[in-house]
């Protein structure tokens, strides 16, 4: 089988599993952060689970672009650069800024991030760095100037929010409290929502159907949490600002 077909093919299983996964998680909240609870098997902690988790996506990543015969041309380079922008800072940097002691994550969680990260990075490197067709022109075409824009603004969206979370919690406190400024005047979960948009704007500037099949993952993976953090502020807080939405602003 052909490069290109196996990565058609595994994108398609992707968006299947899309909508698997959003239908699942309407109904099962995972059992990680604010939601965690016994009964999902053996559970490891640290800020190294996180890193562990998102390694295929990082450092996978880039194994699997170098493997391409295209990864050295300039738009192949570009575009990894932007995937790079965001999974290193969310690979390394974000669990070391995370405050206080993180809740363990069931192994079964953890098993299943790992091997969704090790598909996406795989479908994606390979398409940039050797299915892809991306003469120099690329980047000066509208599908990737607006791609970038878009990925651009989502990464600010998505890098402000979790700054506004983690300035809730001083030095030695714990707990959990009304997040405000940013897109929280609006949403419940902003941090959601900027990455679905940057995942958007990376299927544009890629324009491929890995890339489509990740940005329907995202939202797949991050919609129903997003609304389950916002029943779950609703409960724990009667105070509540009442007019935000859960994930998109003034809609839902």
């Amino acid at each position: 089988m052909k490069m290109a077909e196996l990565l058609n093919w595994l994108s398609l299983g992707q968006i299947a599993t899309a909508l698997l996964t959003f239908v699942l998680l309407l109904t099962i909240t995972a059992p990680y952060g604010r939601h965690s609870r016994s009964g999902w098997g053996p559970a490891i902690g640290g800020r190294l689970t996180w890193t562990l988790m998102e390694l295929p996506a990082s450092l996978g990543f880039a194994l699997l672009y170098f493997q391409g015969q295209n990864a050295l041309e300039l738009v192949p380079l570009v575009l990894l650069g932007f995937w790079q922008l965001h999974y290193v800072q969310r690979t390394f940097i974000y669990p070391l800024l995370a405050k206080g002691t993180p809740k363990p994550w069931p192994l079964l969680v953890v098993f299943f991030g790992f091997s969704f990260q090790l598909l996406n990075a795989f479908i994606n490197a390979r398409f940039i760095s050797e299915v892809g067709q991306y003469p120099q022109l690329w980047l000066t075409e509208p599908r990737f100037l607006a791609g970038a824009g878009i990925f651009l603004v989502g990464l600010a969206i998505n890098l402000q929010s979790d700054a506004i979370l983690r300035a809730l919690r001083k030095p030695g406190e714990s707990g959990y409290k009304i997040p405000h400024g940013g897109l929280y005047r609006l949403i419940s979960c902003p941090n959601y929502f900027g990455e679905i948009v940057e995942w958007c704007g990376w299927a544009l500037m890629t324009w491929s159907l890995p890339g489509l099949a990740f940005a329907l993952y995202t939202f797949a993976n991050l919609a129903p949490r997003a609304l389950k953090h916002h029943r779950w502020y609703r409960e724990k807080f009667p105070d509540y600002p009442a007019k935000r939405k859960a994930l998109i602003p003034g809609l839902w």
